[in-house]
């Protein structure tokens, strides 16, 4: 199982969206796909999904293995996924009060303890930023790659500098980056608009790390009932960057 993170220097790029459109266009080439949330303190998927846990949390373990003798988690098959969040073990209102440092134990349950099956890719939509969690999964040794996902203002291209900086000490390999919100198609004329203010070129992390896609800032993007070309697209170098 190749696992490919999709990270972020900052949090608001619209991750999540480019994780659940990568994973269901690489379902959509035939492969076995698992996509695990693993935002603990705020996780997203199961909302995006349509799916909803409504009992909060009262034990850790929904079920043990006697011949492992640990505890084993099932994912939330949906869409063509295998998909695995803390958002189906808490409900939406209750907060996930972890200690940082014991974030780390969530990621070996979800990636070593859910039954992924023969799953061929796990993409696994990161917090943002570079804490605790991300420092564990960067040094672990089993990412097979990941994306850079940022919008077009400075302010993302400075945040997901300093990921690509961590990313590099840690020597996980990039993938390459995806633009998201670049701007807006004006229903009337079809010109594009710049909601936001572009990063000056000299600033730009395109200018070290390759751009695999570019999505604009419209609704169809996040919507469920269909893969849309631009991921299919991104889909296809993930695949191919994964294999050279």
């Amino acid at each position: 199982m190749k696992i490919v993170a999709v990270a972020s220097g900052k949090g608001g790029v619209g991750k999540s969206t480019v994780s659940l459109g990568l994973a269901r266009a690489l379902a959509g080439r035939g492969s076995d796909v698992g996509l695990l949330d693993a935002d603990v303190y705020g996780p997203d998927i199961p909302l995006m999904l349509g799916l909803k846990q409504t009992r909060d949390l009262r034990r850790w373990a929904l079920g043990r293995n006697p011949e492992l003798g640990r505890i084993r988690l099932e994912p939330v098959e949906a869409l063509g996924l295998k998909v695995m969040s803390v958002g189906f073990l808490v409900s939406e209102r209750q907060s996930f009060a972890l200690p940082a440092p014991l974030t780390t134990h969530v990621w070996k349950q979800f990636v070593d303890d859910v039954e992924w099956g023969n799953a061929d890719y796990l993409v696994v939509d990161l917090p943002p930023g570079t804490a605790d969690l991300q420092q564990h999964v960067f040094t672990s040794g089993e990412l097979a790659g990941t994306l850079i996902v940022l919008g077009p203002q400075d302010a993302a291209h400075l945040d997901a500098r300093k990921l690509l900086d961590t990313l590099r000490e840690a020597r996980v390999p990039v993938l390459g980056a995806v633009e998201n919100m670049a701007g807006l198609s004006c229903p009337h004329c079809g010109e594009t608009i710049d909601v936001f203010p572009r990063v000056a070129p000299e600033r730009s992390l395109l200018r070290e790390v390759e751009l695999l896609a570019s999505i604009p800032l419209d609704p169809e993007y996040a919507r469920l009932d269909g893969v849309a070309p631009v991921f299919a697209e991104l889909a296809a170098r993930v695949v191919e960057r994964l294999a050279g």
